[in-house]
């Protein structure tokens, strides 16, 4: 269905160049544009520092309602959770939270909230985020939203406060980059293999300075949850956001959702939105294109996104990598005590891990069961379950997931970040390798001395059965 040009949109623009316009209150001599927002998300681990910045200065929060404030990065996960957590100082930042968010008139998704859980998993499942919509949060992978055409990313808690006290942000116009996924996927291949082969191929620094729009049939094919988990990592690409034109299946999902246009207002809603995928002349600075059909199920072997391989290739051997990559190679090989020239598959795992923004939804839980069904996880390894959010948790129980996951053997927990990260909390024993559906392999980021290997939850699940890394293609 064809619409009429946005207002103050020029024709042949990007979807992101039709946001941005349409968001600028002033343009500024330095090249900069002061930008409109129209939604603040906080979290409990830096949206308190804004929070309490914010008041100390003897400043308000200017559009209470256009803000939300979750608890969800250091709660503990365990059952019958309270404000007491496992990080030391932890539960000072939660009471801040809720204390600062009560103060300014911020709703607060709370510990014991049916809403609670990942930001970036709770705002698109509310209707909090839409397509057109500026977004901040201050946490890098607020990208993740861009998967239902908002314009989201991840800021500083100096430039949270400013959002917070004037609805604007002065932000410096990155340039624009499409990348095509054309063709199918095969089997077993599912979007965190789409965006790892991405960073692989060109590099973790390869999106830098741009905004990138994800495109192409096998985009179009996703649903909304892995849509979410491809733009998620575009911070791992080094964007400055990610987005995918919105479609039906956007709207179908925003129709009747809690925060999504009432009714009175939705033949309006949809107007607009079917207006923002970019024009078919839309120019971008830069494309890349990929064959989907030649994306195999990813793992990573190093400390970086980019250090991802197909289950069935051998790790590189450092000396076949550039200049510039080389110390990092040899340094990423000896703190993942990997040997070069051999495959990953068939690796002795201590652990795995299901949950993150990157991966926690519904139908990741649903993938992952899938595999798990009436098999148990190998002896001695440890397996661990986290819903994304409380909904999820619930939908999971539902459709008796929960006790898919519990009969495998693995954890089953409460709604939050959990081991996504270690900021002093709970962690995987030091040197413990794990395997694990997040979005970041840095050395100690799950805990000091832990080795993580990024995959699909797919590939986590059949992993975990086998307690080696494991191509769930070849499971009976």
């Amino acid at each position: 269905m064809l619409s009429a040009p946005l207002p103050g949109v020029v024709v042949g623009s990007t979807l992101f160049d039709k946001i941005w316009a349409q968001h600028v209150v002033a343009e500024l001599p330095d090249g900069s544009s002061l930008l409109y927002i129209d939604r603040v998300l906080l979290h409990e681990r830096t949206g308190s520092i804004a929070l309490k910045s914010l008041k100390a200065s003897g400043r308000g929060v200017r559009a209470p309602r256009q803000a939300m404030a979750v608890l969800d990065h250091i709660v503990d996960t365990f059952p019958g959770r309270t404000d007491e957590t496992l990080m030391p100082g932890g539960a000072a930042f939660i009471q801040e939270t809720r204390s600062g968010a009560r103060d300014a008139g911020i709703e607060i998704l709370d510990l014991h909230d049916p809403r609670q859980g990942i930001v970036h998993v709770v705002s698109p499942e509310l209707g909090l985020t839409q397509p057109g919509v500026t977004i901040v949060c201050p946490d890098s992978h607020t990208c993740t939203q861009g998967a239902l055409g908002a314009l989201a990313w991840g800021i500083g808690s100096s430039d949270c406060e400013h959002a917070l006290a004037t609805q604007t942000l002065v932000v410096r116009k990155p340039k624009s980059m499409r990348v095509v996924f054309e063709g199918q996927l095969a089997p077993k291949v599912t979007a965190k293999d789409m965006i790892l082969h991405l960073i692989a191929a060109h590099g973790a620094g390869g999106g830098a300075g741009y905004a990138i729009e994800f495109a192409g049939a096998a985009v179009e094919a996703l649903n909304l949850d892995a849509r979410m988990t491809l733009c998620n990592m575009a911070v791992e690409f080094a964007a400055w956001t990610g987005l995918i034109a919105p479609d039906e299946r956007v709207f179908e999902h925003l129709q009747g959702s809690p925060f999504g246009p009432a009714v009175s207002a939705w033949d309006a809603a949809l107007a607009y939105w079917r207006g923002l995928p970019s024009d078919p002349d839309a120019r971008f600075d830069r494309q890349i294109r990929i064959d989907a059909g030649t994306i195999a199920p990813m793992v990573t072997w190093g400390t970086s996104p980019q250090h991802a391989i197909g289950l069935d290739r051998a790790v590189p051997d450092p000396a076949d990598a550039s200049d510039a990559d080389k110390v990092a190679y040899e340094r990423a090989l000896a703190y993942m005590d990997i040997t070069p020239g051999k495959p990953l598959l068939g690796l002795p795992l201590d652990a795995a891990f299901i949950g993150s923004c990157t991966n926690s939804r519904i139908s990741d839980l649903r993938a992952a069961a899938e595999v798990l069904r009436g098999r148990r996880v190998a002896p001695g390894l440890r397996a661990i379950c986290v819903p994304g959010s409380t909904q999820v948790k619930h939908q999971a129980e539902r459709e008796g997931l929960d006790r898919v996951f519990v009969e495998s053997g693995f954890e089953w927990r409460e709604a939050g970040c959990s081991m996504c990260f270690f900021a002093g909390g709970e962690h995987f024993s030091r040197q413990a390798r794990v395997i694990s559906t997040t979005n970041r392999n840095f050395e100690n980021r799950q805990g000091p001395g832990v080795r993580t290997h990024l995959a699909s939850p797919t590939t986590v699940a059949a992993s975990a059965l086998t307690g080696r890394i494991a191509d769930a293609r070849a499971l009976k």
